[in-house]
């Protein structure tokens, strides 16, 4: 038997599908285009297992009502495919489990396949980012650790297991994991956003985005969801410094425009303008070819948390297909036996309907609706980073109905990690105001202002 890229043993003896199989799973791991070529060399060996079972797997990652329609055929050549070893005859089983919904199963097979070969770093990717989607970050860094000692050679083990660490709360270990990964590839694209993730939590606003800059040479070449992802992080430092006109060119020349119909694309895009305007940038008129493109989705509840974006950008810009989309995360909410059930009905259903009720103005619903789901909005998947979005609009809510004061709490322990933020700051000195508190609001508005001069 031949091998890939990492010395596990393949079925193949095309080399043109060997250079697939490893094209695929290198640019899985890098977030390269060359992963896309699978298709075409599934296309062209249909005997081969484990390039089919690549193949589905990479329309699945479509995020898409119709990425399972378009992954079966694929995953059916790939069953009946003679030849196919032990690791990839459990490597298309796990991709069947996805195809057909059942993400706990796909979990568990990813689970077995990493215990056997540690190696398989495809498969713990595969594994994390579901596990990422339903808020177990625990599963996250217990699957990446796995592949210690026997992947401590390959950058993109480390990369992972920062992430892990980070979603973890264990801020040193992630930042020593990521530091570890850019020793064995300076380039190493899911390092840097792990590094991305500890700077911002830890309030090193300013560290955060000169590092960013200087690693955002080598994003040029990735993938749209991995280039727009990581500017969007490097966006949200220029947030926190009050740098408008370069948050603003961040969005139209990185964010925004790359693949405007994909998932990860619109939601980056969603997020950054919401952001944007409670921060008090004039973001013109973004919102409308942004929600142009999600309208286009239909009713899409393949993820809580993406639909939740998708939501919030069809509210806000009064589009009528809101409505639909609301019925159809009723829908979802109804789904009993589904394996994400709790998510869609006790966090994504009144984080929608507070969502819906803050584009009326409805403040008071929106607080109540948003104050339940806030709690639990792990459970829909993303990041701490990617969730503080709906902190955000509940914290707008509150500022809007007059709360001063409950938003004075949220407001200054959110200044426990961005202390020098100047949308926070500005937003500070207003609730002082109105709480009779004028000190306390020179003083905040001072901070603002230093972090202005100094950008």
């Amino acid at each position: 038997m031949t091998q890939d890229l990492y010395g596990l043993e393949t079925s193949t003896d095309r080399p043109e599908t060997l250079q697939a199989i490893n094209d695929f799973i290198h640019g899985f791991l890098s977030y390269q285009p060359k992963a896309a070529g699978v298709i075409a060399a599934a296309d062209a060996d249909p005997d081969g297992p484990l390039v089919n079972a690549y193949a589905a797997l990479l329309w699945m990652f479509l995020e898409h009502p119709i990425a399972p329609e378009k992954a079966r055929p694929y995953l059916e050549r790939a069953k009946a495919a003679p030849g196919a070893n032990a690791r990839e005859q459990e490597v298309i089983r796990a991709v069947g489990h996805w195809i057909d919904g059942d993400v706990p199963a796909l979990v568990a097979a990813c689970d077995a396949i990493t215990d056997q070969w540690p190696r398989d770093l495809a498969m713990l990717k595969l594994a994390q980012y579901h596990l990422f989607n339903t808020g177990d970050a625990a599963g996250m860094l217990r699957l990446a650790l796995k592949s210690l000692p026997e992947a401590e050679d390959i950058a993109y083990t480390h990369g992972m297991i920062a992430f892990g660490y980070e979603q973890c709360h264990l801020l040193d270990r992630a930042e020593a994991a990521a530091r570890r990964a850019m020793e064995l590839r300076h380039d190493e694209p899911w390092a840097h956003h792990a590094l991305a993730h500890v700077m911002l939590t830890q309030g090193r606003v300013a560290e955060g985005a000169r590092f960013m800059e200087s690693v955002a040479e080598t994003w040029s070449d990735l993938n749209s969801f991995m280039r727009s992802h990581n500017w969007w992080h490097l966006a949200l430092f220029y947030l926190s410094q009050g740098r408008h006109d370069d948050v603003r060119a961040a969005y139209d020349q990185h964010i925004w425009g790359l693949e405007k119909d994909y998932s990860q694309d619109q939601v980056g895009a969603v997020s950054l303008l919401a952001r944007m305007e409670f921060a008090g940038v004039d973001v013109g008129d973004r919102w409308g070819d942004v929600a142009d493109h999600v309208a286009a989705r239909g009713a899409d509840t393949v993820s809580p948390f993406l639909t939740l974006q998708y939501l919030y950008a069809l509210c806000r810009t009064g589009r009528p297909e809101a409505a639909e989309m609301l019925s159809a995360i009723n829908a979802r909410a109804s789904e009993t036996a589904a394996h994400d059930h709790a998510a869609w009905a006790e966090v994504a259903l009144p984080a929608a309907l507070g969502i819906a009720a803050h584009a009326k103005g409805e403040w008071a619903t929106a607080i109540r609706e948003l104050g339940m789901a806030l709690p639990r909005m792990a459970e829909c998947g993303g990041s701490h980073a990617q969730r503080d979005l709906f902190e955000q609009i509940h914290l707008d809510a509150l500022v809007r109905d007059g709360r001063a004061s409950a938003a004075q709490q949220v407001l200054e322990m959110r200044r426990t990690y961005d202390p020098d933020g100047v949308p926070l700051n500005l937003m500070l000195g207003e609730v002082y105001e109105k709480t009779g508190l004028p000190d306390l609001a020179a003083q905040a508005r001072a901070r603002a202002e230093r972090t202005l001069a100094g950008a």
